[in-house]
C-alpha cells in the first residue's frame, strides 16, 4: 500500500473541499477500498473519512417508506425490525454477502459503489479497462467464470459483485445523493450502475463532488419476497446468478412481479419488459420458459461463464415457482 494522507471532515461542505476527485477518495467502511489500495488498484493520495458525519439512521418516510443513511452498516440495516417485517428481501441480499465482520463495518452507500471483482481488475500486472482505460479486457478471451453475459461490452465483460443493490433494485429504491453548493438529486437504484459500454472505469453516475447521502425504499408492498443467490459454496462468494424478487398474486393469476439480477451484468440487472409479461397470467412452467426467453435474448457467454445463460433460467423458474406455488 503506497502512503496516504487522511483527513477527517467535519461536515460534508467540508469533505467536498478537501477531495478534488482525482487524487482524493471519499472512505466510509473501507471494506472494498482498503483492499484494493493494498493491491495498488486504487492508489489515492488522500482519503477524506466521512464515517462520523451522521448519515447513521433508518428512519420513516412521509409516505410509509423507510429512508436509510448512507453510513448505516449492512448489520444495523439487516436486523432493523422494519427492514425485516416489510422489506424482507433486502435483509436476506445483505446477509447473504460477505462476512458478519465485514457487514459490521460496510455502509450503504459504500456497499452501493463497490467496485467489481474481476481478476484482471484487481491484477495490475493484467490488462484491464477499467483500472487502465485502453489497455484491453484480459476477460474476454481469459478466465471469465464470474463475469457477464448480459449488457457486455467489446471493453468490459465485468459483473457487479453486490447483493443489497439488487434487492434495492427490486424494491424500486431511490438513492439521495449531495454535491458541493447544496446540490441534491435522486436517482432510482435501477439507473445508478452504468453499463460499460466504451467507458467501462465508470461504475456508476456519481459526479465528482457528489456522495450518496441515503437510499429511500417507497412504501411497501403486498406480495412474496424472496432473495435466491447461486454461488460456488455456501457463504462468503459472491453470486453466479441472483435474484430478487417481489412477487403478488391475486387469485390464479399473477399481480405484480418485480425481479431483478446479479452476478449477469455490469449492474444489478432489471428488465421491465419481464412485469409486463409476467402480469395478469396464470403462472406454468410455459409462462416461466417466457420470461426467461425474454430476459436472456441478447445473452452471451465467453466460454467459461456459457453456463450462466441456462443456470439463469433455472434460477428464475424455481424463484417464479417457489413465490407463485405453482409445479414445475
Amino acid at each position: 500500500m503506497r502512503p496516504f494522507d487522511l483527513q477527517r471532515p467535519d461536515s460534508l461542505d467540508h469533505a467536498y473541499s478537501l477531495s478534488d476527485g482525482e487524487t482524493a477518495t471519499l472512505i466510509a467502511g473501507g471494506t472494498n477500498l482498503l483492499d484494493l489500495m493494498k493491491l495498488q488498484v486504487e492508489t489515492p493520495e488522500r482519503l477524506v473519512a466521512i464515517d462520523r458525519l451522521g448519515m447513521n439512521a433508518i428512519e420513516e418516510t412521509a409516505d410509509g417508506g423507510v429512508r436509510i443513511g448512507a453510513l448505516v452498516t449492512n448489520t444495523a440495516t439487516a436486523n432493523h425490525d422494519r427492514i425485516r417485517s416489510d422489506y424482507p428481501v433486502l435483509a436476506r441480499a445483505i446477509l447473504a454477502g460477505a462476512t458478519q465482520q465485514l457487514r459490521n463495518r460496510a455502509t450503504t452507500g459504500g456497499n452501493l459503489c463497490q467496485r467489481t471483482r474481476c481478476y484482471y481488475f484487481t491484477n495490475i500486472d493484467q490488462p484491464c479497462n477499467k483500472r487502465d482505460p485502453g489497455s484491453g479486457c484480459g476477460a474476454i478471451d481469459g478466465i471469465a467464470r464470474l463475469h457477464g453475459v448480459l449488457g457486455t461490452s467489446p471493453h468490459c465483460i465485468a459483473t457487479y459483485p453486490g447483493d443489497m443493490a439488487v434487492a434495492m433494485s427490486a424494491l424500486d429504491a431511490m438513492v439521495e445523493i449531495e454535491g458541493a453548493g447544496d446540490a441534491r438529486r435522486q436517482v432510482p437504484v435501477r439507473d445508478f450502475h452504468r453499463l460499460p459500454g466504451d467507458t467501462p472505469w465508470r461504475d456508476n453516475v456519481l459526479e465528482p463532488g457528489e456522495v450518496i447521502t441515503s437510499v429511500i425504499l417507497p412504501a411497501p408492498v403486498e406480495g412474496k419476497q424472496i432473495y435466491r443467490k447461486v454461488r460456488e459454496r455456501s457463504s462468503y462468494a459472491f453470486a453466479l446468478v441472483s435474484v430478487a424478487a417481489v412477487i403478488a398474486m391475486e387469485g390464479e393469476t399473477i399481480a405484480r412481479a418485480d425481479l431483478a439480477f446479479g452476478g449477469l451484468a455490469h449492474k444489478p440487472w432489471h428488465d421491465p419488459r419481464l412485469a409486463d409479461l409476467l402480469g395478469g397470467k396464470v403462472p406454468d412452467a410455459a409462462l416461466f420458459d417466457r420470461a426467461a426467453d425474454l430476459l436472456l435474448e441478447d445473452a452471451q457467454g465467453y466460454g467459461e461463464n456459457d453456463f450462466k445463460i441456462p443456470l439463469a433460467r433455472r434460477t428464475l423458474a424455481a424463484v417464479l415457482a417457489e413465490a407463485t406455488e405453482t409445479a414445475i
